[in-house]
C-alpha cells in the first residue's frame, strides 16, 4: 500500500500533464480522501467502545482539503482546527498511524509527534525546535502551528505567522534569517468552521489582516451548523462571505479577494486554491476562499449525533451531496476510473486505514502491558510475605483483568497496596516502592514536561551581567532608562521589533520607543489598530518564525481583552507541543497605580492562574524593567513585563552598559534587612513598602523588605523562607485583591519554601479592596495599600505579639 501521501503528484499547474499522469494524481487524491473517511469512522468506533476518550473529526471536508493541500508548499505555514486530517495527510505533515496514535493519547513524540499524547485526537503540529534548542530550517519543510480547540483561537496567530513573510520580504536586514524565509514568498493559511466566524477573533483578525495586507489565506469550512446551531443564527443572511464583501480589494484600497467555492466540486476547488494561493503568494494580499455546501457525515463529534437536530430532509442531502460520493461519481462519468477500480481501491484503503489502526494500538498496548504484568508481579511477590495477603493478590488478579489498561489502573493499584501494607517492611516492599518512584518519573516526563522549553538557550541560562555605572551617570527620567535600552537592543539585533498602540509615531504613551521608529523604521517600530488579542497573536506567529517581537498592550488592564490568546494558545504551546514548538514573544504593558477603575488595575491572581508558561516578570523600576528586557532577549521563552505606571518620570541612573547588563529570572533581592517582620511585595507598593520603613524604624521596627521581581518563576534561592527563618512574621502586600496575588505568595513561601514551619504569628496579608480601584487620588487611598496602611498593618503585627511594648494605636 502507498503511503498517505503522494508528493510528487500535486498540482496541476505545475507542468503538461498527459491523462494517465492526470488520472494517477486524480486517483491518488481520492485515495488519501478515502482514507481520511475511514479514519474517522474507525476513530468514532474506537471512542464509542471504549478505546479513546473522545474523537472529532474531519468527514465531510476531505474534497476541499485535498484542493488546498496542492497549493501549500514548502516554507507555507498551516494555523488551522480540528477538522483538517485530510489536508494533514495529503501533504505528508502526518499520517494514519499518528493519528491513531494520537487518539489513544500515546505519550511519546516518536508516535505523536504533534503533541505527545497531549491533546486530543486531530489537533496537528509540526516540531521545529530540536531536541537541543535550535530552531529547525522552517524555509525547507512545511509548517504547521499547534493546534488548540478554543473555536477562533487560532486566528491572532495565523495573523503573525502571515505578518513574518510581510517583514521578511520588505526588510533586508532580515536576510541572513534564511532558516525561516524565502524573501517572504510563504503563506499562512488559515481554516475556520464557518460558526466560529462569529467569534470576535475571527472580526478582530480578519480586519487586521485587510489592514496590514499580509499573505494570509482563510478557509472557512461551511457546512451550515455550529454543532446544533445553524446558520441563520449564527450568520447575518446566513452567508459569512456575503456580509464580508465591504472588505473586497477595490482600486486603490486594500482589503481582500474573496473567493466562493462549493465542497463537493473537485475541479472548482483544485482551480480556485491554485488561483487564489498564487494570488495570496504573489501579490502579499489576503484572501478568503468560503467553502460552501460542505457535509459533517457523523456529526460534530462523539459527543452526540447529528440526528437529533437536522432535519431528514437535510440528512438526505449531505448523504447525496457528500463530497467523497461527488468525486466519485465525477471520476466514473469522466472516466478516470471505473466502479470496479474504485472499489478495489477503497476495500485496499480500509485495510490499509485498519493495519495503521492496529498498529498504532498494539504498540501502546503492548507497552502498557510490559509495565502491567510488572507490577502486578511485584504486587503477588509482596502479598506471600504479608499479613494482607488476600487483599493484594485481589489487587493484582484485578489489575491483571482490566480491560484497556491506562498507566493509571496500574499506579492507583500500586499506591493502594503500599497503603493496606503501611506497617509492613520487607525487600518485597521496598522493591515496589523503588518501582513506583521510577514510574512516576517516567509519568512525570510524559505528562507534567514541558511547560517552558527548558533548552540551553532558556532566559534562566542567560549569564548574570551587573549594571554599571560612571562616577559622572546621568540621573535621568526612568522612561529614559528603557528607552537607551531598546535603542541598544535594536541595534545589536536586527530581528527584533516592537508594536502596539501609539507604540510607533509618538514612541508608546510613556515615551519609551521615542524617536525610534524614526531612527529604526517603521517596520521595526509599528503602530496597530486598538486589537489586543491580535497584537499578541501577532508577536506569537513573528516568534514561532525566528524573530524578537515586543507586544505591546496599552495598560494592564486591557490585558483581559487577550487572556484568551495568551492563556490557552501562547502559555501551553510549548507543554502542548512537549517542547516541539516555542514562542519567545515579550508582552509588555505597564500597570497598578494611576488613576480610575480600568487605568490602575493589578489583576495579578488572574495573570498567575492563566498564564503558567510564561514568566511573569514584574520591575520595580525602569532599570530592573531594562535588566529583564535584556535577559529575555537573548533566550528563547515567552514572558510579561509589567512596569510601574506611576515610575517613568522618577529619576534613576544610567547604567554605562544599559543594553547589556541582565536581571536574572526568579532572583528575589533583599531591599532593606530588619530582625522584626519579613515584608514581600513588588512593582509599585514597594517603593511604599520602602518609604513606611523609614518611619516604623523611628518607632523601635525593623523590618526586612524582600522584592521578588519575578512572580513566576518566584524566589528561586528561597530568599523569603531564609529571612523568616531570622524574624519568624510574615507580611505579604500586593495591590491585587484579597486572596490573589498576595495568596500565591503565601502559598510558595509557607508551602514551597517551608515557611510554616518559621512562624511564630498569623501571616497577613495586605492587599486592594474587594472591587478596583476608584478614580482620584482619594479613591486611590481607601482602596489600595497606602503609606499608612503599611505601617499599621506592621505595626499591629508587632502590638500582637509584644503589646506591652507596641500598645495598640486605635
Amino acid at each position: 500500500m502507498p503511503e498517505t501521501a503522494l508528493h510528487s503528484a500535486g498540482n496541476f499547474g505545475d507542468v503538461e500533464l498527459s491523462f494517465d499522469d492526470f488520472k494517477k494524481i486524480v486517483i491518488n487524491d481520492y485515495r488519501v480522501g478515502f482514507e481520511s473517511r475511514q479514519a474517522s469512522i474507525l476513530g468514532r468506533r474506537e471512542v464509542l467502545t471504549g478505546k479513546a476518550k473522545f474523537g472529532i473529526f474531519g468527514d465531510g471536508k476531505e474534497v476541499a482539503q485535498l484542493a488546498m493541500a496542492k497549493a501549500f508548499k514548502p516554507g507555507d505555514w498551516r494555523s488551522g482546527y480540528y477538522r483538517d486530517q485530510t489536508f494533514m495527510f495529503a501533504t505528508g505533515m502526518s499520517n494514519l498511524k499518528e493519528f491513531f496514535a494520537q487518539l489513544y493519547a500515546t505519550p511519546d513524540i516518536e508516535k505523536d509527534p504533534a503533541s505527545g499524547g497531549r491533546q486530543m485526537n486531530c489537533h496537528y503540529a509540526t516540531r521545529f525546535v530540536n531536541p537541543d534548542g535550535s530552531w529547525v530550517s522552517q524555509a525547507e519543510t512545511m509548517n504547521c502551528a499547534s493546534d488548540i480547540s478554543t473555536t477562533s483561537g487560532h486566528m491572532p496567530r495565523l495573523l503573525g505567522l502571515a505578518y513574518a513573510s510581510k517583514l521578511y520580504r520588505q526588510n533586508n536586514e532580515l536576510e541572513y534569517l534564511k532558516q525561516f524565509s524565502v524573501n517572504g514568498n510563504e503563506v499562512a493559511f488559515g481554516t475556520i468552521g464557518n460558526g466560529s466566524t462569529s467569534e470576535g477573533l475571527f472580526f478582530e483578525t480578519f480586519n487586521a489582516a485587510g489592514v496590514l495586507q499580509v499573505p494570509m489565506a482563510i478557509s472557512i469550512w461551511d457546512d451550515a451548523y455550529a454543532i446544533s446551531v445553524p446558520a441563520s443564527l449564527q450568520t447575518t443572511k446566513e452567508d459569512i462571505s456575503e456580509i464580508l464583501k465591504g472588505f473586497q480589494c477595490e482600486e486603490g484600497t486594500n482589503g481582500y479577494e474573496i473567493f466562493k467555492v462549493r465542497g463537493w466540486d473537485y475541479v472548482a476547488l483544485c482551480e480556485t486554491y491554485e488561483r487564489a494561493i498564487s494570488i495570496c503568494r504573489e501579490k502579499h494580499v489576503p484572501v478568503l476562499i468560503h467553502v460552501t455546501e460542505m457535509t459533517q457525515p457523523q456529526g460534530h463529534s462523539t459527543s452526540g449525533s447529528h440526528e437529533r437536530y437536522k432535519s431528514k430532509e437535510r440528512l438526505a442531502w449531505e448523504n447525496d451531496y457528500d463530497c467523497l460520493v461527488k468525486m466519485r461519481d465525477w471520476m466514473i462519468s469522466s472516466a478516470i476510473a471505473t466502479p470496479e477500480e474504485l472499489d478495489e481501491m477503497e476495500a485496499e484503503a480500509k485495510k490499509f486505514v485498519r493495519e495503521c489502526q492496529r498498529e498504532a494500538w498494539n504498540e501502546r498496548a503492548d507497552e502498557i502491558k510490559i509495565e502491567l504484568d510488572e507490577a502486578a508481579l511485584a504486587i503477588e511477590q509482596l502479598a506471600h510475605n504479608v499479613a494482607a495477603e488476600t487483599e493484594l493478590t485481589a489487587i493484582a488478579t484485578a489489575l491483571r483483568s482490566v480491560i484497556d489498561p491506562g498507566r493509571n489502573d496500574i499506579v492507583s493499584s500500586i499506591r493502594k497496596t503500599l497503603r493496606l501494607t503501611v506497617k509492613e517492611n520487607t525487600p518485597e516492599k521496598q522493591a515496589l516502592i523503588s518501582w513506583l518512584y521510577t514510574e512516576n518519573e517516567k509519568n512525570t516526563e510524559r505528562y507534567n514536561s514541558k511547560l517552558f522549553s527548558g533548552t540551553p538557550y532558556s532566559p534562566l541560562n542567560v549569564p548574570v551581567i551587573a549594571a554599571e555605572y560612571d562616577d559622572d551617570a546621568r540621573l535621568i527620567d526612568g522612561r529614559e532608562v528603557l528607552n537607551a535600552c531598546f535603542d541598544a537592543n535594536f541595534e545589536r539585533d536586527k530581528s527584533i521589533v516592537a508594536f502596539g498602540e501609539d507604540v510607533g509615531a509618538i514612541g508608546d504613551v510613556n515615551q519609551g520607543f521615542a524617536g525610534l521608529q524614526s531612527k529604526y523604521g517603521d517596520l521595526r517600530i509599528v503602530d496597530t489598530g486598538i486589537r489586543e488579542a491580535t497584537i499578541i497573536g501577532q508577536g506569537m506567529g513573528l516568534s514561532m518564525r525566528g524573530l524578537r517581537p515586543i507586544a505591546e498592550i496599552q495598560y494592564l488592564d486591557y490585558l483581559i481583552y487577550a487572556m484568551n490568546v495568551i492563556s490557552d494558545d501562547l502559555a501551553s504551546l510549548s507543554y502542548r507541543t512537549k517542547g516541539g514548538q516555542k514562542a519567545p514573544v515579550i508582552i509588555r504593558t505597564r500597570g497598578h497605580r494611576l488613576e480610575g477603575i480600568w487605568h490602575s488595575g493589578s489583576p495579578m491572581g488572574m495573570i498567575l492562574g492563566g498564564m503558567r508558561g510564561l514568566h511573569i516578570c514584574v520591575p520595580r523600576n525602569m532599570t530592573q524593567a531594562a535588566g529583564m528586557y535584556n535577559t529575555l532577549l537573548r533566550g528563547d521563552e515567552p514572558a510579561l513585563v509589567i512596569e510601574c505606571l506611576n515610575g517613568y518620570r522618577l529619576k534613576e541612573k544610567l547604567p554605562a552598559n544599559v543594553g547589556e547588563f541582565t536581571v536574572p529570572l526568579g532572583k528575589a533581592e533583599i531591599m532593606r534587612e530588619g530582625a522584626d517582620i519579613t515584608v514581600v511585595s513588588y512593582g509599585s507598593t514597594l517603593r511604599i513598602v520602602m518609604e513606611a520603613a523609614e518611619e516604623l524604624e523611628k518607632m523601635d521596627i525593623h523590618i526586612e523588605v524582600i522584592d521578588p521581581q519575578t512572580l513566576y518563576p518566584f524566589d528561586t534561592d528561597n530568599i523569603c523562607g531564609s529571612s523568616l527563618r531570622k524574624t519568624n512574621k510574615l507580611l505579604v502586600i500586593d495591590e491585587d485583591i484579597p486572596g490573589s496575588g498576595s495568596a500565591y505568595i503565601l502559598q510558595r513561601i509557607l508551602e514551597n519554601q517551608n515557611g510554616y514551619y518559621s512562624l511564630d504569628s498569623q501571616p497577613k496579608t495586605l492587599s486592594a479592596k474587594d472591587h478596583r480601584p476608584p478614580y482620584g487620588s482619594d479613591g486611590d487611598y481607601f482602596s489600595k495599600p497606602s503609606h499608612d496602611d503599611v505601617i499599621e498593618a506592621v505595626y499591629n503585627m508587632m502590638n500582637e505579639t509584644n503589646p506591652g511594648k507596641y500598645p495598640a494605636i486605635y
